[in-house]
């Protein structure tokens, strides 16, 4: 498959593999690189991974099913998408980490649902830094509470915080929130074991994230290209 400008298709266009590795490179070892296959299909997902991925993000269940069941790679399965209480039995065997946690009723569901399976679900809280009301995310001054709610879940283990920047026109403009968020997760990080990630950019912003400190990022146009469907 090739890739050009971030569309799917044509001739003298960089592939996924290609786009991979420069990323992959352009970040260096010390960043993990999530690649995001929403709306590709499980052979786009071999490209990558056979080019390096090691860890492979999704955001809706059903699609993640239908492809992971014909994955014969070893990968780190991450959820990036919104998680509807009534698809947690499905996330929890699904994925190795669910980095989208937004409130104590999804949180509640997951440690029922991990301990059903067995599982300690390993889990990020998504924090709506800029209070978008059309985003998921718990609010700054509900976190404290979420995360002590997390830490009294057997099933449960925090790894860290989420977070997706408004889409602004400028895209410098996200540079004071992930400026924030990094300060928010130092703080956090200095009393916490196991506390180590900060998922935050993605294709359009990436770069200005790990500038700011995010040590996770979640690209997916920038490697596959853009759906054309």
């Amino acid at each position: 498959m090739r890739v050009k400008n971030f569309c799917v298709g044509g001739e003298g266009r960089l592939s996924v593999a290609e786009n991979f590795r420069s990323i992959r490179h352009e970040l260096g070892g010390a960043i993990k690189l999530v690649a995001v296959t929403k709306n590709h299909g499980v052979e786009t997902m071999r490209e990558a991974i056979d080019a390096g991925a090691t860890d492979i993000g999704e955001n809706r269940i059903q699609e993640a099913a239908e492809k992971f069941k014909t994955l014969d790679r070893a990968v780190t399965r991450h959820l990036i998408g919104h998680l509807q209480t009534n698809k947690v039995k499905q996330a929890v065997k699904l994925f190795d980490l669910i980095q989208s946690v937004d409130s104590q009723h999804l949180a509640a569901a997951l440690d029922k649902a991990a301990a059903a399976s067995g599982k300690v679900q390993e889990i990020l809280i998504q924090v709506n830094l800029a209070r978008e009301v059309q985003k998921s995310g718990v609010l700054l001054e509900d976190l404290d509470g979420l995360i002590k709610f997390v830490d009294a879940a057997e099933n449960l283990r925090l790894r860290g915080l989420m977070m997706i920047a408004p889409n602004f026109a400028e895209v410098e403009e996200c540079r004071p929130l992930f400026r924030q968020m990094r300060k928010l997760f130092d703080e956090l990080k200095t009393s916490r074991e196991g506390f180590d990630y900060l998922s935050m950019g993605m294709t359009h912003d990436y770069k200005i994230a790990v500038e700011e400190g995010a040590n996770v990022v979640r690209v997916g146009t920038a490697i596959f290209g853009e759906r054309l469907y």
